[in-house]
């Protein structure tokens, strides 16, 4: 019997499961499972902690050394573009123009990291537009190599010739030594702005996921766990945890991608739309016939674009711990930045209970009651790359969490908080649904004192636009709760909306979006004079350890069935170790002029006078490219199919032109485990 250990890191819990592959299906296989708190200042013990609590389950005579494989899926970097957090970076452009940054949402993704643009790049036939400008590339590096955790490389046209963007990937690995992620390695689709913007995103992620990585290779080298380390990508296949680490952006839905995978596994169900509720996002997604739908154009996370072939998920910045605030134009709001509950941070450090007591007896005005600064985890470019202020800010709260009317004494403390906020060095604590819930005793397995005191100061804001504080603390959380589950039924409405063939959501209007909030509304308004009923024709898969709380109202409103499988509360650690492996690769074979056919390969580019010996030659390459980043990924009994799709614009004279050949290699194969 082959034992595999699943594991997910999300934003507030750490998942580990046990689990038998050969007793898969409607619940079963689940040997053993465990949650412990995620601790972003050090995963290792919040995985430490759920492993542990599992590895006394194993069966009888087993040990350490018969886990066949471990697998770890993780909602880290997903989090962290949706909450537009990440390391500092610096994006090289080659042959761009300057409005290519107005394109894509480039501009505002890079925020105020710098942006590079250098001569170079291609035409679309392969050829250099202009020689790539090296001095100006070994200056730009110089300069901002100390400020910088990685850099991000794209290069126009490199989908048909990477040379440049291959020859500053050399020349930044010689200089610095950092990661460099190039943009014709995640895509061969073009696209110039979306795939700069897809690199940067990548080269953002991979502080994160490297210290996920180094977490879980210390711990299970600690536990004498040889067992081959994979990761889950955003299709839900998997690859080796080193093979990751060049190309974290494909991990950014490897949360939703385990869920699917695992609420599959765990529900028998083949058509069934999958809510997803965590503590930082609910994502949604579809499976159809038992697979989960995917989005090949692209996903989307956290309103980027991305070019990265995953689950068709639609995520909302919407959970258990999502910041309760009052917005000045919306009025009350859950979301969609993500706040650590206050009974959370008084379970850890409980002296801020005290500190609670003393705002809510206090009568001065004090802005931010209620909220704390902490740091979440170690810098990632040295102090180096903090400001004055923001280093003194972040010295300021070595000690544990610090109260925010403590810290922001002017307006330049605000900025360099939100500085460090958005690099996700440092989280802000403060009234969440989970505090809500541990009032009205739905939760209780954390501080409920702590979230009670969180509630009563809220409600000391004074009222802005529509929202007036209600009478008490208890219908306070009541709101709360009501405003959660209206929230989600409305995300879970919009994703089917959007997946949903003949309706289009640009053109759904203020009417539908006013319709489908009257029909999740708890009761018609009573002048109503009509009733708006909407029903989700799917059922209504939930998992995710929030969803007893909220989900049974949702499905009701919704009119539509709720499955809450087994061990839903650990379903992205079953899926996690529940898929293959899976790999592709492709070419593109175009006409530059008569007579010549050119293939665009990942190496460079290559002519012949014949298209057919032009196919010949790029199905040989990517069927060799796909099986050895099928291998590489850690698969074994590999097996590849090709596809070949030619396009051919027809005259009216019937005369046929060739435009070009697209020809692609998928390798997939089950992952090697130690037997």
């Amino acid at each position: 019997m082959a034992i595999l250990l699943g594991l997910d890191t999300g934003g507030t819990y750490t998942d580990a499961v046990l689990f038998d592959p050969a007793r898969a299906g409607a619940g079963e296989g689940v040997l053993a499972k465990a949650k412990s708190l995620t601790t972003k200042h050090d995963l290792a013990i919040g995985l430490t902690g759920a492993v542990e609590a599992i590895l006394p389950h194993l069966p009888a005579g087993r040990g350490m050394a018969d886990i066949a494989m471990v697998s770890i899926s993780t909602t880290l970097a997903t989090n962290a573009i949706v909450e537009k957090h990440g390391a500092p970076i610096c994006l090289i452009l080659m042959g761009y123009d300057a409005k290519a940054l107005e394109r894509a949402g480039l501009r505002q993704a890079m925020g105020g990291d710098p942006v590079v643009m250098v001569e170079g790049g291609h035409k679309p036939t392969g050829e250099a537009q202009a020689p790539l400008d090296l001095e100006a590339l070994r200056a730009a590096i110089a300069e901002h190599a100390p400020k910088v955790a990685a850099f991000a490389v794209s290069g126009y046209f490199s989908v048909r010739n990477p040379a440049h963007e291959i020859a500053a990937r050399q020349l930044i690995h010689e200089l610095t030594g950092k990661p460099v992620t190039c943009g014709h390695e995640l895509t061969s689709k073009l696209d110039a702005p979306r795939r700069a913007l897809t690199a940067a995103l990548n080269a953002r992620l991979i502080p994160q996921l490297q210290q996920l990585i180094q977490a879980v290779d210390g711990l299970l080298a600690r536990k004498g766990i040889k067992a081959p380390l994979m990761v889950v990508k955003g299709d839900g296949s998997l690859i080796k945890a080193e093979l990751a680490l060049t190309c974290p952006v494909e991990t950014i839905l490897s949360g939703p991608a385990a869920s699917l995978v695992g609420a599959r596994h765990l529900s028998d169900e083949n058509d069934i739309f999958v809510s997803d509720m965590g503590g930082t996002t609910t994502d949604i997604a579809m499976l159809r016939e038992g697979r989960p739908v995917l989005n090949k154009d692209g996903a989307t996370v956290g309103g980027w674009k991305t070019m990265v072939e995953a689950v068709a998920v639609h995520t909302y910045g919407l959970g258990g711990d999502s910041e309760v605030r009052i917005d000045d134009h919306l009025g009350f709001m859950v979301g969609p930045r993500r706040a650590v509950p206050l009974s959370l941070l008084a379970t850890q450090f409980p002296a801020i209970v005290n500190a609670l007591r003393a705002q809510l007896a206090s009568e001065d005005m004090v802005p931010y009651r209620g909220q704390f600064a902490l740091r979440q985890r170690p810098l990632d470019a040295g102090p180096s790359s903090l400001s004055a202020g923001q280093l003194e800010l972040w010295d300021k709260l070595a000690p544990g969490p610090v109260a925010l009317a403590d810290l922001l004494y002017s307006p330049a403390m605000q900025r360099h908080l939100g500085r460090l906020v958005d690099r996700g060095l440092v989280a802000i604590s403060g009234l969440t649904p989970s505090d809500a819930a541990h009032v009205l005793g739905l939760l209780s397995h954390w501080h409920g004192e702590a979230a009670e005191l969180g509630a009563k100061l809220f409600l000391k804001k004074p009222p802005v636009g529509a929202w007036k504080p209600p009478a008490s603390h208890a219908q306070l959380c009541h709101d709360i709760i009501e405003q959660v589950v209206r929230q989600s039924g409305e995300v879970i409405l919009d994703a089917a909306i959007r997946e949903t063939s003949g309706i289009d959501p640009h053109h759904w209007g203020q009417l539908g979006r006013d319709l489908i909030r009257r029909s999740l509304s708890a009761a018609q308004p009573a002048d109503a004079l009509i009733e708006a009923t909407i029903r989700l024709t799917a059922p209504l898969a939930a998992i995710g350890a929030p969803v007893g709380s909220y989900y049974p109202e949702i499905a009701r409103r919704l009119k539509t069935r709720l499955v809450i499988p087994p061990h839903a509360d650990v379903c992205n650690a079953v899926g996690a170790v529940a898929g293959g492996v899976l790999q592709r690769a492709s070419a593109i074979i175009t006409q530059p002029q008569e007579g010549v056919f050119r293939a665009h390969l990942s190496t460079g580019i290559k002519d012949f006078i014949d298209l057919e010996a032009a196919a010949a030659h790029c199905d040989a390459v990517v069927q060799g490219e796909a099986a050895a980043l099928a291998q590489r990924a850690g698969a074994v009994e590999i097996q590849i199919k090709t596809e070949r799709a030619d396009k051919v614009f027809e005259e009216p004279s019937g005369l046929r032109i060739f435009i070009e050949s697209n020809i692609s290699a998928t390798a997939f194969g089950r992952p090697g485990m130690v037997l």
